[in-house]
């Protein structure tokens, strides 16, 4: 059944109410990730960025990136991050020892930061005319239209980023891996190598 005007409007400003909402309450937080001074509260600001964040998203129709969000950085990475920062022996005394030193380099880094967003803001080349808004029906199916363009338009791009992951994974792998002369090791190829005469027997 289409909606009235009456109707349609009132959902539009509904829409903008919850937009804005977000959008301050994501502005916020992020904010406070790089201001406040306890990493884990850092850590939590960060998991409440990407909440905010996944509802702007299913307001935009995009309900399989908002899912994404939540389950992969929130229910996965987050919580490794918040292990490690609870893990580590961070000393905030030491960390705060710099601050003053560094402080004008960091505000002219934010500054050079500022005006690069700016310029890309303000600029005509990334203004499109979307022109009106699509009506899906019921059956519009998110996840099938973001594989159809990831897996035919971009799948080159897509090949790519993920071999650069694979990379990185590998090079992380190798750089934190240390052997120490009195640590054991297992080695899964003489493991599999190994005979019924070569283990230990069992006598009665």
């Amino acid at each position: 059944m289409p909606l009235t005007g009456k109707a349609e409007d009132t959902n539009i400003m509904i829409e903008t109410i919850i937009f804005y909402v977000f959008a301050v309450a994501t502005v916020t937080t992020a904010c406070a990730v790089v201001t406040v001074r306890n990493p884990v509260h850092a850590v939590l600001f960060l998991v409440l960025t990407f909440f905010t964040s996944a509802v702007i998203w299913m307001t935009l129709e995009a309900e399989f990136l908002a899912i994404s969000l939540v389950l992969v950085y929130v229910g996965a990475v987050m919580v490794l991050f918040i292990f490690v920062v609870m893990m580590l022996d961070i000393n905030l005394a030491r960390m705060r020892e710099g601050f003053v030193r560094y402080l004008p380099l960091g505000l002219a880094v934010a500054a050079i930061m500022l005006m690069m967003m700016l310029s890309v803001v303000t600029s005509d080349v990334f203004v499109m005319d979307l022109g009106a808004e699509p009506v899906h029906g019921a059956d519009y199916s998110n996840t099938k239209e973001l594989g159809a363009v990831l897996y035919t338009k971009y799948v080159f791009a897509f090949e790519i980023a993920a071999v650069i992951l694979l990379v990185a994974i590998i090079a992380a792998i190798s750089l934190t891996m240390r052997k120490r002369a009195k640590t054991k090791y297992q080695s899964p190829s003489e493991q599999m190598k190994v005979r019924s005469g070569d283990r230990l027997p069992i006598v009665k």
